[in-house]
């Protein structure tokens, strides 16, 4: 029996995220106000497109699928230990954000302001979590179209980001406010 290449590792444990995804996402609060189709558009669509960019091998990429790394051990243990440990902070998020989760950008009916966690410094940590992971399979690829899939959820998750900030600073006022002072976006905030 043949050993599991790296980027068969990094596939297995985005198999996990979407498992996990998949089964929490059964028990969650009734949405109380939802963003029109039109505006899950703007963030699903670029994601899909990444999504193909980094799992599609069998697409005519051209310069796309170009090395920007070597295919070393180094590289691959490196890349797969982000992506457990982006996948790990997913999911450790997720958890804590319990029935408030949402795919789309909602508010929900008892909605709360969830601070606990990984939300106790960084207020989308999912995201953080996913964005790692990213940069982690796409050093195990070490092609261009990993890099390219990583800079196109980092704007869609920045503009979904945005929104659900604006919506959250309106239904919470000055909790979330402070909430936003004491914490980074995607990144812990440095004293």
């Amino acid at each position: 029996m043949q050993a599991a290449s790296p980027f068969n590792v990094a596939e297995f444990l985005w198999l996990v995220f979407a498992l996990y995804w998949l089964i929490s996402a059964r028990k969650l609060k009734t949405i109380k106000q939802r963003e029109p189709w039109y505006g899950i558009l703007w963030h699903r669509l670029p994601l899909a497109t990444a999504y193909i960019l980094l799992f599609s091998s069998g697409i005519p990429y051209g310069w796309l699928d170009r090395r920007f790394l070597e295919n070393t051990p180094a590289m691959a243990g490196t890349g797969l230990a982000l992506t457990a440990a982006g996948v790990a902070l997913a999911i450790w998020a997720r958890w804590h954000l319990g029935e408030n989760w949402s795919s789309m950008v909602t508010l929900k009916a008892g909605h709360e302001l969830v601070r606990s966690g990984p939300y106790r410094h960084i207020r989308h940590p999912i995201y953080t979590g996913i964005l790692v992971a990213m940069a982690g399979t796409a050093l195990v690829m070490g092609r261009v179209r990993g890099l390219v899939a990583l800079g196109i959820t980092l704007v869609a998750f920045y503009a979904k980001a945005r929104k659900e900030e604006r919506w959250l600073a309106k239904e919470f006022g000055t909790g979330f406010e402070a909430h936003a002072r004491e914490t980074g976006m995607f990144l812990p905030r440095l004293p």
